[in-house]
């Protein structure tokens, strides 16, 4: 059966005190609304749709082209919000899943459960509910005597004998979409003028038809965000379940708790994790590495074998067998060939390192391409920038860079040259060559009887 999802992301979330949309508030790296998105996708293999309308041009240019965006205005509540996507859906899906976009722990299994359950269920509606002592504010579940679901009332609307149930919505639904759009019709304005999802529990209960209340494994998952206090639970719990899914994988994290990976970093068996260890973005790391402690990667890819001590590595990208730091930065394309060496307190951006290069510490690599087998001594840096433009360093193999050599680019170093500590190269040097001073001049090797 097919399957369509209705994100509801029109919300103001004035809780969060923010002039930034609910959605687009960022949890583990990510906007919240991309969590949502993700899921939904998976879970139903077709592009939702998405109810804007707080902010609706910002919001939809987040979700770009993973989502069909509709507007809802005014916004008359839950149901009115699903009503905003009938002419998109009507007559162009089975099963419809809404979600609530700010609810971003909501995994896609979860979700596939929930559709698995309403293909099994003769009713028109399934529900995700939870249990335990905590109400999160969620609404109650209340069933008749044989335990069929009759009505979600709101905690606010509860009566005690309401408030003492333990059984919670979590107000996300799959509804058989021919049952859902007429039935829409048929609830009544609530007295603060809107028009709640809720009420359709309460409507397939009055028609004697089954509903299913799908209970929950994980109540962490239900996390909705509605403060920033909210936000720090939910990062806390989605950075549980990232770390334990590394080390159940084969990865050692040493300090869970002072340990951040974001959803897209993926990391190769036996690499070992140090406390104070954030890895961002579209980062791989290979196998057997030991980062850390005190290191930020993003959108770095690291090869095998490789110890980063107390770094940053941001758009770089790292081979097998390499070590670096403490105190290392490499800046976007700066990348490190298998079996290099970078001392600490040194800096690479947009170079490229050969297998073997030693690179001494206090040390500036920019715009260059360093040969095989080069040494560069502590304190050397490529002059990389005029004022007005950005010019090449190339170093060929097994150049031997003295200590504090200044490197004037545009400039070409030759295999086998080297340079006296403390030189200026303006001039590019030939192969074999040897040059000291400033500037720098070809050091004449003195013939017998001179």
């Amino acid at each position: 059966m097919k399957t369509t999802a209705i994100i509801l992301a029109a919300g103001q979330g004035t809780r969060m005190k923010s002039s930034l949309p609910k959605v687009l508030h960022r949890l583990a790296g990510r906007a919240l609304i991309d969590h949502v998105l993700e899921a939904a996708l998976k879970a139903t293999r077709e592009t939702p749709v998405v109810v804007v309308g707080h902010q609706a041009e910002r919001v939809a240019e987040a979700v770009g082209e993973r989502g069909r965006c509709v507007l809802q205005q005014p916004q008359l509540g839950t149901a009115h919000a699903v009503m905003t996507a009938e002419q998109i859906l009507k007559g162009n899906t089975d099963l419809v899943l809404v979600i609530n976009s700010d609810m971003p722990l909501l995994t896609p299994a979860t979700f596939t459960r929930l559709i698995e359950a309403q293909q099994n269920n003769p009713g028109p509606v399934s529900m995700l509910t939870i249990r335990g002592e905590d109400s999160r504010g969620f609404g109650r579940v209340v069933r008749d005597s044989n335990g069929a679901v009759t009505a979600v009332v709101e905690e606010a609307q509860a009566t005690p004998e309401q408030l003492a149930i333990q059984e919670y919505n979590v107000g996300n639904y799959c509804f058989r979409s021919d049952w859902l759009w007429p039935a829409l019709q048929k609830i009544q304005k609530s007295p603060k003028g809107e028009y709640y999802i809720t009420d359709l529990i309460h409507l397939a209960a009055a028609e004697n038809q089954p509903v299913v209340a799908m209970v929950m494994d994980d109540p962490d998952e239900a996390i909705g965000i509605n403060t920033r206090v909210h936000l720090a639970e939910a990062e806390a719990a989605l950075r549980k379940r990232l770390l334990t899914h590394w080390m159940l994988n084969g990865v050692t994290v040493i300090d869970p708790a002072s340990t951040y990976i974001e959803p897209s970093v993926i990391i190769g068996v036996d690499t070992i994790l140090q406390p104070n260890t954030y890895l961002r973005g579209q980062t791989v790391i290979g196998e057997r590495c030991v980062i850390g402690p005190g290191t930020i990667i993003e959108d770095t890819i690291v090869g095998d074998d490789t110890l980063i001590l107390a770094s940053v590595l941001e758009g770089a990208r790292v081979g097998s067998q390499v070590s670096m730091g403490p105190f290392c930065h490499l800046r976007k394309d700066a990348h490190l060939a298998d079996h290099v060496h970078m001392g600490n307190f040194g800096e690479v951006k947009s170079s490229y390192l050969a297998e073997g290069v030693k690179m001494g510490h206090f040390s500036y690599i920019g715009d260059a391409t360093i040969g095989e087998n080069v040494n560069i001594g502590a304190g050397t840096i490529t002059c990389n920038f005029d004022g007005a433009r950005k010019h090449k360093t190339v170093i060929g193999k097994n150049v031997f860079i003295g200590s504090d050599t200044m490197l004037v680019a545009p400039i070409n170093i030759g295999d086998e040259a080297k340079t006296g500590a403390g030189a200026v190269v303006t001039r590019d040097v030939p192969p074999g060559t040897v040059v000291v001073g400033v500037p720098a001049r070809e050091l004449k090797r003195k013939t017998p009887g001179e």
